[in-house]
């Protein structure tokens, strides 16, 4: 039997031409952000994004990747290859699991998606000065907790999931220090 439509044809097609519009418009400034803050480290957003996958989920398979980073089978590996033909990557297989391909930052990758994290900073976002008006109103960033629920409802609770540990990663796992974000290692995190 088919479903009964809560809303019209007009409301369904203003809603997405609407999302479809703020979502292109702030994704041009991101990837232009993006792009500036990793270039000095000769990395592309698919190589950066791979690395931080990688690095929040202590390593992680191609599918994974894909899933995560919203992004085909196919860019993960040719990406990920990429990375490890740089030493920055390890592909491995699991015991457990010799049906997928995992891969390991290096202790290079790891250093150097650290140095990313170092290097950035927030007065070159748009998208993030474009928020400071709000913070300054409400005294917090917005939550995002609709934009949560749409994209829980498109690519499922594991991809909110795994979203929610990487931003507890960041938020357990870095300190700021003299401006820039550092890796709280184990001995400092028991004293932090």
């Amino acid at each position: 039997m088919e479903q009964q439509t809560a809303y019209s044809l007009k409301q369904s097609i203003i809603f997405s031409h609407k999302f479809a519009q703020l979502s292109k418009a702030l994704w041009k400034s991101v990837e232009k952000d993006w792009q500036t803050w990793i270039k000095p480290f000769n990395l592309n957003i698919n190589e950066h994004h791979i690395l931080w996958i990688t690095y929040h989920l202590d390593g992680a398979s191609i599918s994974d990747i894909a899933k995560f980073g919203v992004m085909h089978v196919s860019t993960a590996f040719n990406f990920s290859k990429k990375l490890e033909e740089r030493g920055l990557l390890t592909f491995s297989k699991r015991e457990h699991d010799k049906r997928n391909t995992y891969v390991d930052l290096t202790e290079q990758g790891r250093e150097l998606f650290l140095e990313t994290l170092e290097a950035y900073k927030p007065s070159t976002y748009s998208v993030y000065g474009g928020a400071l008006p709000i913070k300054d109103l409400y005294g917090k960033f917005p939550e995002f907790s609709e934009l949560l629920s749409i994209v829980r409802h498109v690519y499922g609770p594991d991809f909110i999931d795994m979203f929610e540990t990487a931003l507890t990663r960041l938020e357990d796992g870095f300190i700021e220090e003299d401006g820039k974000l550092k890796a709280v290692d184990s001995e400092t995190k028991s004293t932090v």
